[in-house]
């Protein structure tokens, strides 16, 4: 799948699966850097449609106009010099291991985030608590620790370190928070998703990079559903 198809396949899935679809759309409004006005004017609608839209005044949009909406959001970018289009490539070129990948419409508390999914925080420091998550990251840990080179990892943080880094297929958790504390960029919260068991080693490396080590026993169907859904309302 080459790079547009699959950027149109992800936003596509981001808005009709959100719980505010508006949000969502207005998100990836901003992330191509694209103003109300120039989408309207591509969609020959009045701007005032794409605002009731963004804001939820008017009824979600269907399939078909999400879809020539985000054809717009790629041809614009195209026009422009495909600056989105070039930052994305490298994140699909490493989908090893990366389960599933998302950005927030808005920055969202750290611990309102690890409520959502019922985390149990195991660090001592309450310092990274106050930090934003504005996405997550899913990741296969043995795929992704096994196969992943220093230059791809920089590529689980999509478009902002601070997001919540969310290993699966834990033993004991020392190769994931070693990883996460030698990269220079550091995410804001790191979750283990029912983990075997959690290496001390793990915590201490968390505690010294202020970094909430969380563990969840959500299953991971349900886990996906929640991190879909916490966008939801803004804290």
């Amino acid at each position: 799948m080459n790079v547009k198809n699959a950027l149109a396949e992800k936003i596509a899935g981001e808005i009709t699966l959100s719980p505010k679809p508006g949000l969502t759309l207005r998100k990836w409004r901003n992330i191509f850097r694209i103003s109300q006005t120039d989408l309207a004017n591509y969609l020959e609608l009045s701007p005032s449609v794409i605002s009731d839209y963004e804001s939820g005044r008017r009824k979600s949009p269907g399939i078909q106009t999400v879809k020539k909406v985000i054809e717009a959001f790629i041809k614009i970018d195209d026009q422009r010099g495909g600056i989105i289009l070039h930052q994305y490539d490298p994140i699909i070129k490493t989908r090893e291991g990366i389960l599933d990948i998302m950005e927030y419409p808005f920055a969202i508390d750290a611990d309102v985030f690890i409520k959502t999914i019922e985390g149990h925080v195991v660090t001592q420091g309450k310092r990274g608590l106050k930090k934003k998550v504005k996405g997550f990251t899913l990741v296969d840990s043995i795929k992704t620790i096994e196969n992943i080179t220093p230059v791809d990892y920089a590529h689980l943080y999509g478009w902002t370190p601070e997001r919540a880094l969310i290993f699966t297929g834990i033993k004991f958790g020392r190769s994931p928070m070693i990883a996460v504390r030698i990269h220079p960029v550091k995410p804001s919260v790191v979750v283990y998703h029912r983990p075997g068991s959690i290496d001390p080693l793990a915590v201490v490396l968390a505690d010294r990079e202020n970094i909430p080590l969380v563990s969840t026993n959500l299953s991971l169907d349900e886990l996906k559903q929640r991190l879909l859904r916490i966008g939801e309302t803004e804290s």
